[in-house]
């Protein structure tokens, strides 16, 4: 079987997957600055109760994680490194939604989600990182670099 074809239409994605998954980092950015917003809405209508995930974040964050492990069908080493900080990620979104309302039970304001912001940067950073790559390793200056 060959394995550009393991996964049928999917597969259409090959020559541009480190830009779809560079796409689905912004729009993993987006899904995190309306869930916080949705959040903080949510707490001063109906308080600590009230609370309750944002579908489309989660969404987005098992996208996230999907394209990651695809990803690594592609190109080993990157994928796993991608797939590490994208399961990071989702790990990290979880236990901050629970702070989220831990902070909202205390009566405390609603802070932002440091740990995902901070482990969504280590994803954003790798997905450029391999983004721009492939475009500087097609330059003669980096074929004489190495």
């Amino acid at each position: 079987m060959n394995p550009d074809t393991m996964f049928g239409p999917l597969d259409l994605l090959l020559p541009y997957v480190e830009y779809v998954f560079l796409v689905l980092v912004l729009v993993n950015a987006v899904t995190r600055f309306l869930a916080q917003r949705h959040y903080v809405d949510q707490y001063q209508d109906g308080g600590a109760e009230a609370l309750d995930r944002y579908l489309p974040h989660d969404v987005s964050n098992v996208l996230l994680v999907l394209g990651a492990f695809y990803f690594t069908t592609i190109t080993l080493h990157a994928g796993t490194i991608l797939s590490v900080l994208a399961l990071g990620v989702f790990v990290t979104d979880f236990f901050e939604f629970e702070a989220r309302k831990v902070e909202a039970r205390r009566e405390d304001p609603l802070q932002r989600p440091k740990g995902a912001l901070a482990a969504w940067t280590l994803v954003l950073a790798y997905a450029l990182f391999q983004s721009v790559f492939v475009l500087i390793e097609q330059t003669a200056f980096w074929s004489s670099i190495v």
